[in-house]
């Protein structure tokens, strides 16, 4: 049988506590005993753990020995916010799917209401972050950053390989972007930034913005997707390739 698997809310070298609801959960639904085992995450590392005690604020677990894990795929999505119920079932499976990190981000298009709601979202997100990784086994949780303007996002230096998913592009498909900077690198595997646009797609004015930023466009194929199908497909290819 699968051993369940856990997030520390706090650890040390040789112990990791779950507190509040996961103690809870794990005290009265799940009725743990001192010495059942479980995986346990604690930081970006892995463990065997053991329960050795148990109470309803606090399940403190021995880590017995560490265990191998996959590391988060090298890739940040920027994520235009659009509908949230549509946006929350897209940030689950990309964490489940593996990405590092993940940044709202308001666009031209993204509705004025919810591009006013989403700094009181992210706290939402993180805790689907959370949940969606320990379901699909994850050794980390991908960081949600705050939203932010895309015009101020550009800005930001990065050495990843920047890609933006645009539908009139003809000429380039995320896979032949993606194959190329993999035959282009040096060494190490390289950090990959993707962009996806709101409901109705980025601007001219955006676009152009994008452009004056080095950012190379892809082709998804000649299908319109939704944003939150384009999300998973792009991370879905780009991942098939590493």
């Amino acid at each position: 049988m699968t051993r369940r698997r856990w997030i520390a809310d706090t650890f040390t070298d040789s112990t990791a506590s779950l507190l509040g609801a996961q103690a809870e959960h794990l005290a009265r639904v799940l009725r743990a005993q001192p010495g059942t085992r479980a995986d346990i995450v604690a930081g970006d590392r892995v463990y065997l753990a053991a329960i050795a005690t148990v109470a309803n604020k606090e399940v403190v677990f021995d880590l017995l020995e560490e265990i191998p894990a996959e590391s988060a795929l090298p890739i940040t999505l920027l994520l235009a916010v659009f509908k949230f119920d549509r946006m929350e079932w897209a940030i689950e499976k990309a964490t489940e799917l593996g990405v590092a990190t993940i940044v709202p981000i308001i666009a031209r298009r993204t509705e004025k209401h919810l591009a006013q709601a989403a700094d009181k979202r992210a706290e939402r997100w993180r805790r689907i972050t959370q949940e969606a990784a320990k379901q699909s086994r994850r050794a980390d949780i991908p960081a949600v950053e705050e939203p932010v303007a895309l015009s101020v996002r550009l800005k930001q230096a990065s050495s990843a390989r920047q890609i933006l998913l645009a539908e009139d592009e003809q000429n380039n498909t995320l896979r032949q972007r993606i194959e190329a900077a993999l035959a282009s690198a040096e060494s190490d595997l390289p950090e990959f930034e993707l962009a996806i646009g709101p409901e109705g797609g980025w601007t001219p004015e955006e676009l152009t913005l994008f452009a004056r930023h080095n950012w190379q466009f892809a082709s998804l194929g000649p299908r319109i997707l939704r944003a939150e199908t384009a999300a998973i497909s792009a991370i879905a290819i780009t991942s098939a390739l590493l």
